[in-house]
Formats: structure tokens, sequence, C-alpha cells
């Protein structure tokens, strides 16, 4: 039997470390795995759903990720489970599926993005993940199915109502509240760290913790907000996206270089 590929998104989650990743938005070729890879995080979120990357651009990308040892997961359109099941041939070691409200929803996706028996996604034989090299198809079904990552995304207060019952759906590995569109939803947009976000972490968390899943939160920049979530239990974290990297960072440089005019 070949040495089977894994996942190190999923590793750190399974050691109980953090699982950190960073947006890719802007960013079209392969040599941003390496460089994020560099920088520290565990995975890239391949942004299908509001960025104008194709899906040509975030198969060259996840390719790449592959023999740089970070995951590359992949966030499609709502639903786009066709979509889902060609990055995921292509190489992306997850799918993040937005706006995931119930358990029934849950269900469909699991049922789309698993080999049998856990689900009907079909097979194709010299997979990225292999190298391209052939495979027995029992082994592959059984390698990516333990190893690929099924992100539901918790982005309304019926998703977090509904919260312990998509985490209880077989085949569903993170429950990942979109903290931007959850406060949007709630009528209280931009207030991340309102008394009600909170307690919705606290129920991701705790429906998470219940059924052997692992809760995630992304959409955060403020640090204090993010420590008092990492310390009530979040795992699996979504750092921001390189555009405010680039912006901040350019911005900083700009200042800085204006302010030698005026000497030391």
């Amino acid at each position: 039997m070949m040495d089977q590929p894994r996942n190190p998104a999923r590793a750190r989650l399974a050691e109980g470390a953090l699982s950190l990743g960073i947006g890719i938005r802007l960013a079209r070729t392969a040599e941003v795995a390496k460089l994020m890879k560099s920088c520290g995080f565990d995975w890239l979120f391949i942004d299908l759903e509001h960025g104008a990357t194709s899906l040509e651009s975030a198969a060259q990308i996840s390719a790449a990720a592959l023999d740089t040892g970070i995951a590359p997961l992949v966030r499609v359109p709502e639903m786009q489970l066709d979509m889902a099941t060609r990055a995921l041939d292509n190489g992306a070691w997850g799918i993040v599926m937005p706006h995931v409200d119930t358990a029934e929803e849950a269900k469909e996706i699991v049922d789309k993005l698993k080999y049998p028996p856990a689900g009907h996604r079909s097979i194709i034989g010299g997979l990225p993940h292999y190298g391209y090299r052939h495979a027995p198809a029992a082994e592959v079904a059984k390698t990516l199915n333990a190893e690929t990552l099924v992100v539901a995304m918790l982005e309304t207060p019926a998703a977090i109502e509904n919260a312990a019952a998509i985490a209880a759906v077989p085949g569903i590995d993170v429950l990942l509240v979109g903290s931007n569109d959850l406060a949007m939803e709630m009528g209280i947009p931009g207030q991340i760290g309102d008394a009600r976000i909170t307690a919705a972490y606290e129920k991701t968390i705790a429906a998470a913790k219940r059924h052997g899943k692992y809760p995630g939160m992304g959409g955060v920049s403020q640090e204090d907000i993010l420590r008092r979530a990492i310390g009530m239990g979040m795992r699996f974290i979504l750092g921001g996206n390189d555009l405010p990297l680039l912006l901040n960072a350019g911005t900083g440089l700009a200042k800085m270089l204006r302010g030698c005019l005026q000497g030391p």
C-alpha cells in the first residue's frame, strides 16, 4: 500500500491545536501557497463566493499547496455542489459551504462531497492528492473521506439555532461562524463584540463539542474578541484575507517612506 496523503489542516485540529487559515481573494497564482505557508498558516481559504478567482486558478493554487504542506480549502457559492466536487477533484482538501441553515442542507452537502458509503461522490483516477499516480479506488475513497474537511458556515440566527442538528450530521467536520453576515442578519452590522454574537459562539462551540466536531470562526480582526473566542474553545480560525494584509502593510510602508522627508 502506498503512503496515503494527509490533510495538514485536519491534523492541527486532531492535535487540539489552532488550525489557522488565510483567505485568498486577490491572489491568482500558485506562489501564494508557499508564501502563506511561510507566514505560518495551516490552510488557504480560496474564495469563489465573493472573489473573482476562477475554478482553474483555484485548482492551480490547490495543486501547489499540496506540495507545500498547506491545506487548500475552497469556498464555493451557496450549494454549488458541482463546483465543489470539481474543486475536490482538482486538489482541494476541503469545501467551505456558505449559508448552511439546516440539517437537511448539511446532509445534502455530505451526500455529494463524500464517496460511498458515506455519500455518492463520483470517483476518478489520477488525483493530485496522490501526485496524479494511480491508487486503488478503495484506498482513495477511504482516505479522502477521512481527510477531506467539510465545513458548514453558520451565518444566520436560524443556523445558530440549528447548530446542534447540523453538527449531528455524519460527515460535517467544522461549524464555521461567519461573524459579519451573522451580525448583519441580527440587525447589528459590524458589532462583532455584541453579546449576541458571543452567545452564538457559545452555542456553536457547545454543539460542535457535543457531536465531536470542530468549532470555527471568521470575519474577526479584533484581538480581544479573538482571544475571548479562542479561550471559549474556537479552534478553526480564519485570520482574514490577502486584501487587508496588502492594504495594511502597503499603507504602513507608504506612511513610513513619506515620513523620511522630515528626517530622523
